[in-house]
């Protein structure tokens, strides 16, 4: 056990391999959710359920396609730094697959807290709306992550210095991502009460994405839903959602807009601010009271 904690270091002439190693789960799986989300299209248009906006999906796809090409662009960038973590801690563990349940766990448990505070502070919110801004529920939503999601990195920072192996680190980021895809449907309903009590399924992720009151800010988790069972924010899915955020968009295709909206309106935020400390609380406040308090004001004017 001594010597799986005081694994050796890793050279950094071997990065090309730990690149390959880490592999492209999500590259791969590509053709697999985009036959399934073809599927799910055209069962919305047989069934007229009208699950689908075009404008909504095609922003959903040119957001999806944006953010691969960043995580490619990153992605050595991102392995110097776990393997620099990796070499500075002590306790360093030997690579073996079975940690990568242990990964797991607690990766998805700075994921729920990285969630959570993304709800709740505005800067972080603003590299998470644009997975909310969809009026509509489908695979395409899974697509709508941040171009700028990855200022979120710190709140994984202790998963990397626990000292796991770079490449576990990465495998269990991409099994994360790949298990919120089918979260993301209305076709699935509710699952044995056992699956529904462990996993974050699409009854419990379909909760999270409703704008109605009983709603909002509810199931952050990713992969485990007992986190939000554990500290309070669990809800059932009871009437269907109202899907999106409570404030609409009205440009729904354009991947410019739909990741930097929010900044736009930050900056328009803190300009009108009368005070350092009103500035403060438009940058950093929860969006919840920003947005109570700004409709507020447009009332009274």
């Amino acid at each position: 056990m001594s010597n799986f904690f005081g694994a050796s270091p890793i050279s950094y002439d071997d990065i090309k391999n730990l690149e390959a190693q880490s592999g492209d789960l999500i590259i791969y799986a590509i053709p697999l959710m985009a036959f399934f989300t073809g599927l799910e299209i055209w069962y919305s248009w047989y069934s007229k359920r009208n699950n689908y906006s075009t404008k909504e999906s095609l922003g959903s796809l040119f957001v999806g396609l944006g953010n691969v090409v960043i995580n490619l662009a990153f992605k050595v960038g991102f392995i110097y730094g776990a393997v620099y973590i990796y070499n500075t801690v002590p306790w360093r563990m030997e690579f073996n697959w079975w940690t990568l349940i242990p990964c797991l766990l607690i990766y998805d448990f700075c994921s729920y807290m990285a969630h959570r505070v993304s709800h709740f502070n505005r800067f972080f919110w603003a590299t998470h709306v644009v997975h909310h801004s969809a009026d509509h529920y489908n695979l395409t939503v899974s697509f709508r992550l941040s171009w700028v999601q990855h200022f979120k990195l710190l709140f994984f920072l202790p998963v990397a210095f626990l000292g796991f192996h770079p490449v576990i680190f990465f495998i269990v980021n991409q099994i994360s991502v790949l298990f919120q895809f089918w979260q993301h449907t209305e076709y699935i309903g509710k699952l044995p009460r056992f699956f529904e009590n462990i996993f974050v399924t699409p009854s419990n992720h379909r909760v999270h994405h409703g704008s109605d009151e009983k709603y909002i800010d509810k199931n952050f988790g990713a992969v485990f839903i007992f986190w939000d069972k554990l500290f309070g924010t669990y809800q059932p899915e009871e009437e269907r959602p109202t899907y999106g955020i409570t404030t609409k968009i009205d440009n729904k295709w354009n991947p410019l807009y739909l990741n930097f909206h929010e900044y736009e309106s930050i900056a328009s935020d803190v300009k009108d601010a009368k005070s350092l400390k009103e500035k403060f609380f438009y940058v950093f406040g929860s969006p919840g009271k920003i947005d109570k308090l700004k409709k507020k004001s447009v009332k009274v004017k």
